[in-house]
C-alpha cells in the first residue's frame, strides 16, 4: 500500500502489538530518517505523495500521521485542512514537521484540531514525545463519552500521576492526601463493578508507566474487594498501585523501554527504581505504611531470590505479597512496544509455576479464583 519503504507491511497490524504511524513526505531522505528513528517503537508506513497517502487510508487509518511541509502535488498544510474536512479522518492526530521558511503554513496548522508543529531541524526525541502526546491526546478526549466515576477515576489518577513527576523534578514531596483522593473515583469504580471500562480506557495510551500504574491499582483494589478489603484499606490498595513505580520516571528512556533483554548494568539500573520510589516517599507526611509496603515490596519474592532487599518468607507480609502477585500479573498482561500481552489465562499458567518458591500460593489460588468469576464476560488488556 505504500512505496516500499514502510518497515512493516500491512498484515502486521493485526499481529503485533505497536502503533501503527503514517509518514509523508517528498523529501526522501527526510521520510527514512524519520522512519529509522521511530522503528523501534512503531509500526511506520512511509509515503512520498498524497495519492499514496490517500490509497493508504480508504484501507486502515492509522494511530497518528507524521506529515511534512514538503509534499507533492499540494503541500503538507493543505492536505492537513482536506483530512481535518473529512469526517472520518478528522480525529486521526497529526504531527506537522517543517522548514523555518513555512512558518505561515506551521501557523495555520496551529489553528487546527489535534495538530502539533515540529519545526526543522529537531531532536528524533523531540518527535518521539509529540506523537506519544498526540496519541495521548487522542485517548484521553474519549473519556469524555465514559460515565462520569469511571471519566474521574482516569482523569484524576492520570493528573496525580503526571504531577509526581513534576514534584521530583523539582524537588518538592508529595501531597500524599491529594493522591488518595485522586484515587475515590477508582475505588469506586471498582467497587461498582466497573474496572474493566477503566483497564479500556488507557488501552492504547502511550505512558506506559502511567498505564501499568493504574492497571496495578485497579487489579490490587479488586483484588482487595474479593478479599473484603473496604473503606480506608481499599484506598491505601489504589493510591499504592499508582505510587508503586514512581521511581521509573528517573529511568533512562532506552532502559525502561528496551526491546531485548536488559544487560547486566541496564539490570541494576531498572532495578533502582524501587530504591528512587522509596527515597522520593521519605519525605511524604502522613505516608500510610502500606503504600510504603507496597512501593518497597513488590518485586520481592518468598525465597528471597526478589530485590532489593533479598526479603523472604515472614519477613513479606500479606500486602506485600499481594502486590508481587499483582504487578506480575499486570506486566505479563501489558501492551508493550515490544510485546505482545499475554491472555490472563498464560500469565496464570506462568505465574502458577512461579509459586512454589517465589510467590504466595494461597494468595495465588484466591486471584485466580477472581479471574475466573471476571473472565465471562470481557479481557483484562
Amino acid at each position: 500500500m505504500d512505496n516500499g519503504a514502510s518497515t512493516e507491511d500491512e498484515s502486521a497490524v493485526s499481529k503485533t502489538n505497536k502503533t501503527d504511524i503514517f509518514v509523508v513526505s517528498s523529501n526522501d531522505k527526510h521520510l527514512q530518517e524519520v522512519c529509522q528513528a521511530l522503528i523501534s517503537f512503531y509500526v511506520v508506513h512511509s509515503f512520498n505523495d498524497v495519492g499514496q497517502l490517500s490509497e493508504a487510508l480508504a484501507q486502515y487509518h492509522p494511530t497518528a500521521i507524521i506529515i511534512d511541509d514538503k509534499i507533492d502535488p499540494i503541500g503538507g498544510l493543505r492536505l492537513i485542512q482536506g483530512l481535518r474536512q473529512t469526517q472520518a479522518l478528522s480525529l486521526i492526530p497529526i504531527v506537522f514537521t517543517a522548514r523555518k521558511g513555512a512558518l505561515d503554513q506551521v501557523e495555520a496548522a496551529k489553528t487546527l484540531p489535534l495538530v502539533r508543529t515540529l519545526m526543522k531541524p529537531y531532536r528524533f526525541s523531540s518527535l518521539i514525545t509529540a506523537i506519544s502526546d498526540q496519541v495521548n491526546a487522542h485517548i484521553e478526549a474519549q473519556w469524555e463519552l465514559m460515565e462520569p466515576v469511571q471519566k474521574a477515576a482516569l482523569e484524576n489518577t492520570l493528573q496525580s500521576f503526571n504531577s509526581v513527576a513534576d514534584l521530583i523534578a523539582e524537588g518538592k514531596p508529595l501531597p500524599y492526601n491529594e493522591i488518595q483522593d485522586s484515587c475515590d473515583p477508582l475505588v469506586e469504580a471498582v467497587q461498582g463493578g466497573c474496572y474493566k471500562e477503566l483497564l479500556k480506557g488507557v488501552r492504547g495510551h502511550d505512558n506506559y508507566s502511567y498505564v501499568h500504574s493504574l492497571r496495578v491499582a485497579t487489579f490490587l483494589t479488586l483484588f482487595g474487594d474479593h478479599l473484603g478489603i473496604k473503606d480506608d484499606d481499599a484506598k491505601i490498595l489504589a493510591s499504592g498501585g499508582v505510587l508503586h513505580d514512581v521511581g521509573k520516571m528517573m529511568i533512562p528512556h532506552q532502559v525502561l523501554n528496551k526491546a531485548g533483554k536488559l544487560n547486566d548494568n541496564e539490570l541494576i539500573v531498572m532495578r533502582s527504581h524501587v530504591t528512587e520510589t522509596i527515597d522520593f516517599l521519605e519525605y511524604t507526611e502522613e505516608l500510610p505504611r502500606g503504600v510504603k509496603v507496597i512501593a518497597a515490596q513488590h518485586h520481592e519474592k518468598l525465597d528471597g531470590t526478589g530485590y532489593p532487599h533479598g526479603l523472604k518468607g515472614k519477613e513479606l507480609n500479606e500486602l506485600a505479597r499481594m502486590a508481587t502477585i499483582i504487578d506480575i500479573f499486570s506486566a505479563l498482561t501489558d501492551r508493550r512496544c515490544y510485546k505482545d500481552p499475554m491472555s490472563p489465562v498464560q500469565a496464570m499458567e506462568i505465574m502458577e509455576n512461579m509459586a512454589d518458591g517465589h510467590l504466595d500460593r494461597h494468595f495465588l489460588t484466591s486471584f485466580k479464583e477472581l479471574l475466573l468469576d471476571a473472565a465471562s464476560d470481557g479481557d483484562f488488556h
